[in-house]
């Protein structure tokens, strides 16, 4: 049965424009694609959000009691107060705490050895407290732990404010404004690396940054000096540095090309030598271990290999170490005093392993071993581990049923001790939750990964599903968990997720047949993915909903046009959705750098290709299901006005079949809410709309 919209509310219905429609009020008949959107200084701009804003309000209001139970249920499900995992550096042991009513953490240390000692070093939530906005962009600490640098930004356009302070009780200086994210120290303790945008916000320089740092005095910087400059529009710069802690490395890459820089990290005012020039479709990077650099490459080697070469020669031959396979991807390496530690993707199962070797001084190789998984599909990934000699490996392993837990592998015994495990509580737990993987078969035949959860006693019974995806940048769906979902399980939704084309998650052959001119596969594969979903008993085909948030806001509205009644709702959250307007202006953010991804407009056959699924160039009098779009008004990477457009064309196409609702946050960015109770909540909004849309509005919790 198909659900009905609120009673009593001013509904924006595509079949019955109310007269007092934003769209209505604020349409203007010389620009029918709302191309005007763009001027931000335009007073009718903000007016005709806030406007958007309020009908939304006003559509929602029957559903507010829906939305505080959604959000205060989560509460109630998970511990509010979070005590992060302690690190050990050299010199003291660090942690993060979360208060139970803060949205924002206080950063700890004590000196090893001396738990009493603990000082409060950071607070974020204080800070947070004098800005609408905050979010943390790096946080990097001297080598000898006596200096904190960071950057913070408070609007959320991605522009960052470096501040530095002398550890534990030196008040913040700030030092630079206007700067990209990252930092890292050199091995002097007195010298800061950065990086700064071009005019289109791009990455583009490194810099560093000679600090006068004295105990009781004012830190004072230095003229900062340019170290790596990026000319190539398409290129954005990088840096860190190796766990050996010996070289500074800077990164040049643009969506399929690499090239690495090399700085000792003891001497940072050395000019950077490059470590291999760089070749139109090579991508590399570079690790180290005394005497050798490891190289993973797709050199030759479309799902990459890993090479060795002396750390004394770098010019020489790349000497063979982890061959190329046809059935996996190599995705990472890290290096220890003792070996190395790999992240491979198997293509067959879609799933994640990582991989220890251990080498003898002669290169030799004496172990080779996958780690165990504690189920499948899951997620496995390396946690912090800054000290290089160390044998006890942290984990982080979680699913779509298993909660976060973190736990350490100790490479001489073998045994594994849990360290830390997120606390779950209410009626629903994990154990009475149950994960499927099924597989899609899509347009030309290929596989389509589908992972499905749900309440273990609704198995076998067709439900009411949200379909999530994103599909893009090679960006890897692995499974994670999520407590706020537990509210909608509880309700008896299924949650589902459609591993497309133009993702990763059956490695670098996945991702290549998913961009460019394969781009539509993508949107096939989502269809696909909801057909299996129905015709393998998973879904009710009647109430499905998609989601889709930036890149996946493209793959969700391409697909509506293609399919507009497979889906009863969908839901699109800072979408990507004027695709062919944004890759033809080469000022904005992004763009230039991602002409590798979507395809540089300039080529007339790029051209045609990307015009013949962008989302808006494809608007037509279609059934469209009941639609919410979110949007920022400080968003540098969709900008607020894709979302916008959207909103306003399908309502004045006037042939949805339900409500087409948008909001916009004036005071964020691409991420959205900074605050984790604001985010809460706001996810809470857009939980309510998908269960009103799927008929379980009114429905209780489990038990």
């Amino acid at each position: 049965m198909k659900a009905q919209p609120p009673r009593n509310t001013s509904e924006t219905t595509s079949t019955d424009e109310p007269p007092f429609s934003p769209v209505t009020r604020f349409r203007r008949a010389e620009e029918p694609e709302w191309h005007w959107l763009e001027n931000r200084d335009d007073p009718d701009v903000s007016a005709f959000l806030e406007a958007a804003n309020q009908e939304s309000r006003a559509w929602m209001m029957p559903l507010d009691g829906l939305v505080e139970r959604l959000y205060h249920g989560h509460l109630a499900r998970r511990e509010l107060a979070v005590h992060g995992l302690k690190t050990a550096l050299d010199h003291h042991t660090y942690w993060s705490e979360t208060a139970a009513d803060a949205d924002y953490p206080v950063w700890w240390r004590h000196p090893n050895g001396r738990e009493q000692e603990a000082t409060a070093f950071l607070d974020l939530h204080a800070r947070a407290e004098r800005q609408r906005f905050l979010e943390l962009g790096d946080m990097a600490l001297s080598p000898d732990e006596h200096w904190l640098a960071w950057t913070e930004d408070i609007s959320g356009d991605e522009r960052y404010t470096l501040y530095i302070k002398h550890l534990p009780y030196g008040e913040p200086i700030a030092l630079l404004d206007d700067i990209a994210s990252e930092l890292s120290w050199a091995e002097d303790n007195r010298t800061l690396l950065f990086t700064r945008f071009d005019a289109t916000q791009r990455p583009d320089s490194i810099w560093r940054l000679p600090l006068s740092l004295e105990a009781g005095a004012t830190p004072r910087a230095e003229e900062p000096i340019c170290m790596l400059q990026e000319s190539d529009p398409e290129f954005w710069v990088g840096l860190g540095k190796t766990r050996s802690r010996e070289w500074l490395v800077l990164d040049s890459a643009s969506k399929d090309t690499s090239e690495c820089f090399l700085v000792p990290a003891r001497e940072p005012a050395t000019v950077p030598r490059c470590f291999r020039p760089r070749e139109k479709g090579v991508e590399y990077g570079v690790e180290h271990r005394p005497g050798h650099f490891y190289v993973l490459h797709n050199r030759e080697a479309p799902h990459f290999r890993l090479d060795r070469v002396d750390e004394a020669q770098p010019d020489g031959v790349w000497q063979p170490l982890v061959e190329h396979r046809e059935e996996a991807t190599l995705e990472g390496v890290d290096a220890f005093a003792w070996g190395l530690v790999l992240t491979e993707r198997d293509h067959h199962e879609a799933q994640v392993h990582v991989r220890v070797i251990e080498l003898d001084p002669h290169h030799t190789v004496t172990l080779d071993v996958r780690l165990p998984l504690p189920e499948s599909p899951c997620s496995l990934m390396l946690g912090d581990m800054p000290h290089f000699a160390s044998r006890r490996l942290r984990l982080r392993e979680e699913s779509f049923v298993m909660p976060v837990r973190w736990l350490e592998h100790d490479l001489d015994s073998g045994e594994r001790q849990v360290v830390k495990t997120q606390t779950i509580h209410g009626d629903l737990q994990p154990d009475a939750l149950s994960c499927q993987r099924i597989w899609a078969t899509a347009h030309d035949g290929e596989r389509i990964p589908v992972s499905v959860v749900m309440r273990a006693d609704l198995v076998g019974h067709p439900l009411p599903t949200l379909l999530y995806g994103y599909g893009a940048y090679g960006e890897v769906l692995d499974p994670w968990f999520s407590v706020a979902r537990l509210e909608l399980l509880s309700r008896g939704m299924a949650f589902a997720v459609a591993h497309v084309r133009g993702g990763g998650d059956r490695g670098e052959p996945w991702y290549l047949a998913g961009k460019m001119e394969y781009k539509e596969n993508s949107f096939r594969d989502f269809l696909a993915a909801r057909n299996a979903l129905v015709d393998q008993g998973f879904s009710d085909g009647e109430r499905i909903a998609a989601y889709g948030a930036s890149a996946g806001g493209l793959l969700v509205g391409a697909s509506l046009n293609l399919a507009p009644e497979a889906f009863c709702a969908a839901v699109l959250d800072v979408p990507f959705v004027d695709v062919l307007r944004t890759m033809e202006n080469p000022d904005l953010p992004l763009t230039t750098a991602e002409y590798t991804e979507w395809g540089n407009p300039d080529t007339p056959d790029m051209r045609r290709h990307i015009r013949s699924y962008s989302p808006l160039d494809n608007l037509s009098a279609l059934p469209y299901p009941a639609l919410f779009l979110q949007g920022s008004w400080h968003d540098s990477r969709v900008p607020y006005w894709e979302p916008a457009k959207l909103y306003a064309r399908v309502t004045e196409l006037g042939s949805a079949r339900g409500p087409v609702l948008m909001r916009t946050d004036m005071d964020a960015g691409h991420g959205g809410a900074s605050g984790r109770f604001k985010a809460w909540h706001d996810n809470a909004r857009q939980d309510a709309f998908t269960l009103w849309a799927l008929g379980l509005a009114s429905s209780g919790t489990a038990g």
